[in-house]
């Protein structure tokens, strides 16, 4: 060629992507502290009611701050995932409303081979579709806009 450059503007399509990015991990790191504080309240709620979340192995208790910790985690894993997907998918919104089901459901197999009693494994079981429930829809309608 002759020598002809093409320079991206200033409201090109690098500079869009990395404001959808930017925003998907602003909205994803507040889900993810909604989301802790709502396990960790719907836990502190279960264990008000006689939930013990005592697990057989070792006979220990899950404690709150370890409901919060391990949904925290799973959160930002969730966000991290639907960064990768804006980055690399032509259809990012309904390629995490996929996964994110997916790793929802198979979320649930270990309250359910825990061998906890059964308050405790409803309350497994009920934590993780709270966090699915926050997690979820605001990391869908922040790849969507």
């Amino acid at each position: 060629m002759n020598g002809t450059r093409v320079v991206a503007s200033p409201g090109s399509g690098q500079t869009r992507d990395t404001h959808r990015l930017r925003r998907l991990a602003i909205s994803g790191f507040v889900a993810t502290l909604a989301a802790m504080v709502a396990t960790t309240l719907a836990a502190a709620l279960g264990r008000a009611a006689g939930v013990d979340f005592e697990v057989p192995d070792g006979g220990e208790t899950i404690p709150l701050s370890g409901i919060a910790v391990v949904t925290g985690f799973f959160s930002v894993v969730g966000t991290v995932i639907a960064v990768g997907l804006l980055r690399w998918s032509a259809r990012p919104a309904e390629r995490f409303v996929w996964t994110a089901g997916s790793l929802t459901v198979v979320s649930l197999v270990p309250p359910l081979l825990s061998g906890a009693d059964t308050a405790t494994t409803a309350a497994l079981l009920g934590l993780h579709l709270v966090a699915a429930t926050v997690m979820i829809p605001a990391l869908v309608w922040s790849l969507r806009t």
